[in-house]
């Protein structure tokens, strides 16, 4: 029986236990080991398992994740995602759609100290929703702009999808961090630009606000937590661009910087250490035990020799680079609408990384994040749009009777401008890569 076959056995396992229900790194466990077992036998496939299992927790390339999550969950517990939000609300919430723009900032220098979109849609979500409706900002702009403001954190280091993706790719993660800066901060303009004509066409939905004097807005940049946010990512970020440290390293340096300035700010006691540490914790396992689930899929994928049967498709028909980035972006795009779009990535990397990078010559770090921005489509877009069901269950406490339909209906615009920035990319991959060819 052709080796395909049990690469295609194990993708349609996966498959069918998602949508039973399975966690993604069991259900993709189990399907590459039940391929396995038919193709090799049980001793290599046990034999396989425990040693990709066990060279994922010992390799030295994800150690980078526990310390930015531990990172990341001191800022949310912290409260400085709240301090960014209030200190850019005096500067610019009095514009039409101002608090939402002020949202898309805070969740930004947010995302630089935490790396997680879930932290950072709950945190704005207990900071700035309430705000939004207080000043009668429409259901639609207030979900949607914290929805589409925490994604901002898979794109902006340290992002803790550029770290999955490095490990599942063998990338370095700190050049993958900075090609992120570029595109995330286009993106955070985007969303405003967006968010200032939705305003024009909708005034109704973000009405302007009382303004403050210049004398509240330094007393509020002076203790709005911009400070610590800038002395963190410059000791973080900072170091590891100019080549200092390495990502893990860097890690570790930006929990220091964390601790000091939370203290200095008396806002950091021994329950929240805790917490974040636990928290911090808790995504690391996930973190790990993912990967390597990963790893071990994606030796049954490159047993089974798809890659090389895809590459030698592509050459015989002449098909050029952009068709195959189209057809595979495409892909993507279904793949978010039925399914968990991590899930897919992890599962298709083995499948569309050796094509994409060995047969197109297209950059990996581009396609890492490519791909990183087509997750943020699949986490809007129905009929999953795991990302709309998240946010209708944060604000709950607030809206409770909000028709799911509306969410899904309000990210149409959040959802173009999102392929929007994938062609800007196509178009102009410099973004991406300009910023990476300076690092060590």
């Amino acid at each position: 029986m052709s080796p395909m076959f049990y690469g295609i056995l194990a993708i349609v396992i996966f498959v069918a236990l998602l949508f039973c229900g399975m966690n993604i790194p069991y259900a993709m466990l189990f399907g590459a080991a039940v391929s396995m077992l038919v193709y090799k036998g049980p001793i290599v496939a046990g034999t396989a398992i425990a040693s990709d299992l066990m060279g994922t927790f010992s390799d030295y390339a994800i150690s980078v994740a526990p310390m930015f999550g531990f990172m990341g969950y001191l800022a949310t517990y912290t409260g400085i995602g709240e301090k960014l939000f209030v200190c850019l609300k005096k500067f610019i919430g009095h514009k039409p759609g101002g608090l939402a723009m002020a949202v898309q900032v805070a969740s930004a220098g947010f995302g630089a100290i935490c790396g997680t979109p879930q932290s950072a849609a709950a945190t704005m979500t207990a900071v700035a929703y309430p705000e939004m409706r207080k000043a009668k900002y429409s259901i639609q702009l207030s979900a949607m702009t914290i929805s589409s403001g925490s994604t901002l954190s898979v794109l902006i280091p340290p992002s803790s999808i550029l770290i999955i993706y490095g490990a599942a790719t063998e990338q370095s993660v700190g050049k993958l961090f900075i090609a992120g800066i570029g595109p995330g901060i286009l993106m955070m303009i985007l969303n405003c630009i967006l968010i200032f004509f939705l305003v024009k066409v909708h005034p109704d939905w973000g009405p302007t606000t009382i303004r403050v004097n210049w004398g509240e807005r330094w007393r509020g940049l002076k203790n709005g937590g911009i400070i610590e946010v800038i002395i963190v990512f410059a000791l973080a970020m900072g170091g590891m661009f100019a080549g200092l440290f390495t990502p893990t390293e860097a890690g570790t340096v930006g929990v220091f910087g964390m601790i000091i300035v939370t203290l200095v700010g008396r806002n950091l006691n021994f329950r929240k250490l805790r917490l974040s540490m636990l928290e911090g914790v808790r995504i690391c396992a996930m973190i790990y035990f993912l990967l390597a689930a990963a790893v071990f899929f994606g030796r049954v994928i490159s047993l089974s020799r798809i890659p090389q049967y895809l590459g030698e498709f592509v050459a015989s028909h002449n098909l050029s680079p952009a068709a195959v980035l189209a057809l595979i972006i495409f892909l993507y795009f279904i793949f978010g609408m039925v399914a968990d779009l991590l899930a897919m990535v992890l599962a298709t990397i083995p499948i569309f990384y050796p094509l994409i990078v060995n047969y197109c010559g297209y950059d990996p770090a581009w396609f890492g994040i490519v791909i990183v921005l087509m997750m943020t489509v699949g986490a809007l877009t129905p009929p999953m749009g795991p990302g709309i069901f998240i946010q209708k269950l944060l604000i709950t406490r607030y809206d409770p009777n909000v028709p799911i339909s509306l969410l899904f209906k309000a990210s149409i615009p959040w959802i173009v401008l999102c392929m929007i920035m994938v062609l800007i990319l196509i178009f102009c991959p410099i973004i991406v890569t300009f910023l990476p060819q300076f690092v060590m």
